[in-house]
């Protein structure tokens, strides 16, 4: 066998071996379609994940009793995503479950935060509410309103998590659950995280420190509040799209 040589790299003359191409599946009707459905859809992972399955199983068990019935792999496959339904209409009954389980988690992350408010601000306890006779009429109201809003978000977000549970047998409710809850939690995070800011502010000049005050607010407000909205806002987009 002669091994020609080009730019000093042996290059072997296979001889009377068959070149061969990999062949490339054409994906079938039903991995198409659900391809495309996934595509469509976002939202928690663990329930989109749950949704696909079911779809699967569903067009799985549908092409297997129309082969039964006689026609082909591929006919069945046909006749099973035609019997499905077209993504236009299959799509935003998807979505609605999803938001459902998006508006769930919502809830559950701003009760968590909003539990945990009272502790933040509990006055005299950590070092940005010390001495709290020394607070000015501005900082007295900005406690009471941190602890109003607190509970009235706890009591909402209780009521999303009701909504979102117990309340999906009702459709009156299942249809307007997932929306009032992110447009809810969305109200709550701007007033606390407002409120907050003015307090964080209000306990560097009562008590002299400049990052204490907004650290805290920061670490323990404001960035529990950016992932609730950032969960509202996926709510939302799951009610509009």
């Amino acid at each position: 066998m002669d091994t020609p040589t080009w730019f000093g790299r042996v290059v072997p003359i296979l001889e009377g071996v068959p070149r061969t191409r990999a062949v490339v599946a054409a994906p079938t009707p039903v991995e198409t379609y659900l391809a495309e459905l996934s595509r469509a859809l976002s939202g928690p992972r663990r329930r989109k994940a749950d949704l696909m399955a079911e779809a699967h199983d569903s067009l799985v068990d549908a092409t297997e009793a129309f082969e039964a019935d006689g026609l082909s792999k591929l006919e069945a496959e046909r006749k099973a995503v035609l019997d499905f339904g077209d993504l236009s209409e299959v799509v935003p009954g998807y979505r609605a479950e999803l938001g459902i389980a998006q508006g769930r988690r919502t809830a559950v992350m701003l009760c968590l935060v909003m539990l945990a408010q009272p502790i933040v601000w509990q006055e005299g306890v950590w070092a940005w509410t010390q001495h709290p006779e020394s607070a000015n009429a501005f900082v007295a109201l900005m406690n009471q309103l941190v602890m109003v809003v607190g509970m009235l978000a706890i009591a909402g977000a209780v009521l999303a998590l009701v909504a979102t549970g117990l309340g999906l047998r009702y459709p009156a409710v299942r249809d307007r659950a997932t929306r009032i809850t992110a447009i809810f939690a969305l109200i709550s995070c701007v007033l606390v995280g407002g409120i907050s800011i003015c307090l964080g502010a209000s306990s560097n000049e009562l008590h002299g420190s400049t990052l204490a005050g907004m650290s805290v607010v920061g670490a323990f407000v404001l960035l529990p509040l950016s992932l609730v909205t950032r969960s509202a806002h996926r709510c939302l987009r799951l009610t509009l799209t």
